[in-house]
């Protein structure tokens, strides 16, 4: 298993290479130049100081000449400094070590999805056990119609839906952000509840759409598990429908639900960037929305070298379960 997960592990460098080499051409295909923000809002700007800021910044090389720079800075752990006006650079924007652990970019976004995955989880799948075992069912053509409402309702649409009921009208849940005013001055079981009830609303929205897919997924899995021949010879053996559904069928029904899990990490980080945007949470769907508009290279460089790498351990953290749900795939 060690010789396995070193070779994933190694195998992981060309990948990300490749997804940041592909990010940075198609970045530089993007009309304008990030020093325009900059240049074209000053009447005072020259064209000979626009050109001493594009020669700055090292916009004036050739695009693949830039990028080798770049990645000799990764190398270093050096995302560079942003091209906002602050010239932070961006790994403090990411990390922050100024601020706690809990509130920097990188730990938030990190702490929605985790919940968001563990909430799809604990709900997808007995929702899909549910209607496999009870295939037309009336349970299972509500849940049918339920998935489909889910499939077709738009992220930012759902998330103004909410914030109207629950926050405007209804006044129960917080509007924006992850904090109270008042939030220094609580004690600490009311700091919990605090960001607890400011979570409720970007955890349902980031969970919704993959509630409505990975319930899908398990019911098909679900009910091709429990036709093989082996629930068929368990049932014969006058097992209890409990022990044939839980014990022998479920187990393998996971297999392909924990494939999907570990792809379904992208899209819940590029998910953030919509419901964090809506909702003012300072996570790093934030930041890239706000890297985005600015054409800030760095910070968008940064950001897709981050969501690479947390993808191919997501896909890494699924294949380790794989030994673990089915033994025959274990490697030595």
């Amino acid at each position: 298993m060690i010789v396995y997960l070193a070779k994933r592990l190694l195998s992981m460098i060309p990948v990300v290479i490749g997804v940041t080499l592909i990010s940075f051409l198609i970045i530089h295909l993007a009309p304008g130049k990030p020093t325009d923000v900059m240049t074209e809002l000053n009447p005072k700007m020259t064209p000979e100081a626009r050109e001493r800021l594009v020669k700055y910044y090292g916009l004036d090389k050739p695009v693949l000449v830039q990028y080798g720079l770049w990645l000799k800075r990764i190398a270093l752990l050096d995302f560079g400094n942003s091209f906002s006006t602050d010239s932070r650079p961006v790994i403090d924007k990411i990390w922050d070590k100024k601020v706690p652990v809990a509130d920097r970019r990188l730990s938030i976004t990190l702490l929605i999805n985790i919940l968001s995955l563990l909430l799809i989880t604990a709900i997808a799948i007995p929702v899909g056990v549910y209607s496999a075992t009870r295939p037309y069912s009336r349970g299972d053509r509500i849940t049918t119609v339920l998935v489909f409402i889910g499939f077709a309702t738009p992220t930012f649409w759902l998330s103004l839906l909410m914030m109207m009921l629950f926050s405007v009208k209804l006044g129960w849940l917080p509007i924006s952000g992850l904090k109270s005013l008042n939030y220094a001055t609580l004690s600490a079981s009311g700091q919990v509840l605090d960001k607890a009830m400011h979570l409720i609303l970007p955890l349902f929205v980031s969970a919704f759409g993959g509630i409505a897919g990975m319930s899908r997924y398990m019911r098909s899995s679900m009910l091709e598990a429990i036709r093989a021949d082996y629930i068929t010879t368990a049932r014969a053996k006058g097992l209890s429908e409990r022990a044939v559904v839980y014990k022998h069928a479920l187990r393998n029904a996971l297999l392909p639900l924990v494939t999907i899990l570990g792809m379904s990490i992208p899209g819940l980080v590029g998910g953030s960037v919509i419901f964090e945007t809506i909702f003012g949470i300072p996570g790093m769907g934030q930041l890239s929305y706000q890297a985005i508009m600015a054409r800030d290279y760095p910070v968008i460089m940064g950001l897709l070298t981050v969501t690479a790498f947390l993808t191919l351990i997501g896909n890494l953290v699924a294949d380790i379960c794989y030994a673990f749900i089915d033994p025959r795939i274990r490697v030595h």
